[in-house]
This record gives C-alpha cells, sequence and structure tokens, in this order.
C-alpha cells in the first residue's frame, strides 16, 4: 500500500467519476432532448451534477465564509483573515474584526486534525466573534508540504500548540474541539512547568478521548483489534505525482472519506438519493442543506502518517495521556504540575465518537488543581458534533463556556498578566 501508484490511483477513480458527473450533466442537458420529454435525461442531468459536485468537493479546502459580524453599534463589520504564525504543517490565523474595539476575550480555538479542514469549525468561530476576540490552528494538507520539511507528530502538534499559546500570552483563553483535547492539556501542562507566565486563563475541553478506555466506542474498538502493522500497511500511501508532497507518508483523506461513510451507509445513501430526486424534479438549490453540510463533509486532507500512527498507539493504545506517562522532546509531562489554568470538560450524552467520561477523565488528571478551578458540563441529547456546532451549543454549551471564562478572567493572586509577546521574539 507505501506506493504512489496506490494514491495515483484513488485520485484517478476520484477524477474519472468527476469527469463522469460533468460528462453526464452535459449530454442530458442538451436543448435537443426537450423534444423527448422523457424523465431519464433530467435524472441523468440530476445525478451528474450531484456526482460531479461530490466527487470536485474532495480535494477542494472549503472557505470559511465568515465574512461580517454584527457590533454593539448594530452594524455589519467586516472580518479580515490573517495568518500571525506561518508554520509548515500549521498556521495561527486571527479573524480581525475591522472598526469594532478589540474585546477583552481573547480566544484561541484548538482546530481538530482528523480528516476534515479547520474550516469544520466555521459555525463555532461565527457565535464566538460577536463576543470575543478569536485565533484557529489552520492545518495543512499534508500532500502539500515537501518531504524536506520534516516529520510531524503528536509532540510535534503539541509543540506547535505551546508555540501559539506563546504567541497570545497568558490572558487567552484555549478551547479544544475532538482530537486535540489531550494534546491541548498536554501542551498547558508542559508550559506550566517550562514557563508557568504563559499559560492561558482557561481550558476548555470538548469532547476529546484523554482515556479511551473510560468509556469505549467503535472508534476505541477499532484501535483495539487492530495492530499497528496492519494499520500502516491498510492506511498508509505515499503522496502521488501530482502535489508538492510526492513521496510523503501520509494517511489520504481519500480513505479516510471511506471509513467516514461506511460507518453511516445507508443515512448517507438516502442523503444523496434524496438530493437527485430533488435536482430532477428542480426542488434543490446551490446553497440547500445538502449542499452546505457535504461540501464540508466531502472535503478531506491527508494527514502525515507519523501524526495518525503516533496518534493510535500512543492515546488510545498505550494510553499515554490517561496514565501521565505523555512524553514530549525526551520530556515526561507531569498533568499534576498544572495548578493555576481553570479547566472545563464539555461533553455530549449521545457522543458516538467521544462518549462521555473519555473527556471528564482530564478532571482526576489535574491533581495539582484546586477544585474550584475544574468544572464539566454533560449536554443532554447532543452528539459529537452538537457539542461544537448547532442549537446545542449556541443556547446551552457557548453560554456556560463565556461565564466560566469570565468567572476565571483575572490572573491568579501574585501573578500578572504580561504583554503579548511575538514567536518571533520568543523564538529569538
Amino acid at each position: 500500500m507505501k506506493h504512489m501508484a496506490t494514491y495515483d490511483l484513488m485520485e484517478t477513480i476520484r477524477n474519472t467519476n468527476e469527469w463522469m458527473g460533468a460528462s453526464a450533466r452535459a449530454f442530458a442537458s442538451y436543448p435537443v432532448w426537450g423534444m423527448f420529454p422523457h424523465p431519464m435525461f433530467k435524472v441523468m442531468s440530476a445525478w451528474g451534477r450531484v456526482t460531479e459536485r461530490s466527487f470536485a468537493r474532495m480535494v477542494i479546502k472549503p472557505d470559511w465564509g465568515v465574512r461580517t459580524v454584527v457590533g454593539s453599534d448594530g452594524r455589519d463589520h467586516l472580518v479580515e483573515r490573517v495568518s500571525e504564525v506561518s508554520r509548515p504543517f500549521g498556521d495561527l490565523i486571527r479573524f480581525k474584526v475591522h472598526g469594532r474595539e478589540e474585546k477583552p476575550r481573547r480566544v484561541l480555538l484548538c482546530a481538530p486534525m482528523s480528516g476534515h479542514y479547520a474550516t469544520l469549525l466555521r459555525s463555532t468561530v461565527a457565535s464566538l466573534l460577536p463576543d470575543c476576540e478569536v485565533w484557529v490552528t489552520d492545518w495543512h494538507n499534508a500532500r502539500d508540504i515537501p518531504v524536506s520539511e520534516g516529520k510531524f507528530d503528536i509532540e510535534d502538534y503539541t509543540l506547535y500548540l505551546m508555540d501559539f499559546m506563546r504567541h497570545l500570552g497568558p490572558d487567552t483563553h484555549v478551547i479544544a474541539v475532538c482530537q486535540p483535547v489531550p494534546l491541548a492539556l498536554a501542551a498547558t501542562a508542559y508550559l506550566a512547568e517550562l514557563e508557568p507566565a504563559a499559560q492561558p486563563r482557561t481550558l476548555t475541553l470538548i469532547g476529546g478521548p484523554v482515556d479511551p478506555d473510560a468509556a469505549p466506542t467503535e472508534v476505541t474498538d477499532f484501535g483495539r483489534r487492530v495492530t499497528m502493522g496492519q494499520l500502516e500497511h491498510l492506511a498508509i500511501q505515499r503522496v502521488g505525482f501530482k502535489y508538492r508532497g510526492v513521496g510523503r507518508l501520509v494517511y489520504p483523506g481519500l480513505l479516510q472519506l471511506a471509513s467516514f461513510i461506511s460507518m453511516n451507509g445507508e443515512r448517507h445513501t438516502r442523503a444523496f438519493t434524496d438530493k437527485i430526486s430533488n435536482e430532477a424534479k428542480g426542488e434543490a438549490t446551490e446553497r440547500d442543506k445538502h449542499n452546505r453540510f457535504y461540501d464540508e463533509y466531502l472535503a478531506v486532507m491527508d494527514m502525515t502518517a507519523e501524526f495518525y500512527l503516533s496518534t493510535v498507539e500512543r492515546i488510545f493504545k498505550s494510553r499515554e495521556i490517561a496514565r501521565n506517562a505523555f512524553v514530549v522532546d525526551g520530556h515526561q509531562i507531569d498533568f499534576g504540575k498544572l495548578d493555576s489554568v481553570a479547566v472545563k470538560v464539555v461533553e455530549g450524552s449521545k457522543d458516538d465518537i467521544s462518549a462521555p467520561g473519555q473527556c471528564l477523565a482530564a478532571l482526576d488528571l489535574l491533581t495539582g488543581l484546586d477544585a474550584s478551578k475544574k468544572a464539566s458540563h454533560l449536554e443532554d441529547g447532543a452528539g459529537h458534533y452538537g457539542i461544537f456546532a448547532g442549537k446545542s451549543w449556541r443556547n446551552n454549551i457557548r453560554p456556560l463556556v463565556m461565564e466560566f471564562m469570565d468567572t476565571h478572567a483575572a490572573p491568579p493572586p501574585g501573578k500578572q498578566a504580561r504583554p503579548n509577546i511575538s514567536l518571533a521574539a520568543s523564538n529569538g
């Protein structure tokens, strides 16, 4: 499986399906078929439009689409996306709102690197912007990163988060969603040992696998069943000749997408059947519910092989975070050293990816943290995506997170907030 030919074969299949969709759409849309009012041509055209769009989206990074925000003055303020720290494997971007006073809440949103782009948190960003200054970790597609840039595993990911926290300074509230939860916790604990003054004010952990064994799911069961050798053989490929990362070992996005869809195959089949039917009847629109969801869902990115394999081996199999045995850059992190950052855990009662209990295990690791700085919330009826997007997030979870930030916004006694130090200065 580790051959470029395999990677290029998948890309060839994707490209062929996109071409077939475009050809069917064009052929069935010829005006001459209007002389033969048979529904076959409308169905063929509809199938072509849906197929062409779906397979094209798989290699396109979605746009953030966050262009304005309503200020307290009732006016729309333009939002500019600025890259403040640029690194080979990911950038720290800011959603800068023009024409309004800077908000006191400074939020670093740690986006997952688990198959989809950071734009998966688009609605989360949009919900925070009216009341916060927002920064997001924007991870790059591994297929576009030259081999000369080296490796990127979970230790490098943790060090990136530490650098981003240093850049923003101590008056920061960190929110980690899903996959980065254990690594954001590790980065904060490492800062508590190395540079206590650089720690953020609060850390909110949303639906992440701190202890996968606390509540087994299909994801954790898969990790137990498959050996690392089998996983490397089945999942890892080399980037093909089409991209800048040619030769890099990755877990391809298209392979990840196939596994995502197989988990809910019947639901996805029904969704596309209904979409084709609506297109044929002329009832579909460009920005309908189906397109809004699948434009994001189908857009996948490659992960470096070392990041994927180290996540499975060290987070899920060896449970290094859960056992307080996580090593970064040769140093074993002690979560008990974290004693000033307030930590809040958010879980969904119907989360089938990171089940209730997996994220809550973080609070048991923080033996040096006072009980007044620990909090948790279980959102009844919410699934995995509901706890950071949608109605549950907007109406229930977001207000609680805001309240938690405000409660712990002041620096601890004896400690003063320091001015922001740029990453360049901190490294110099």
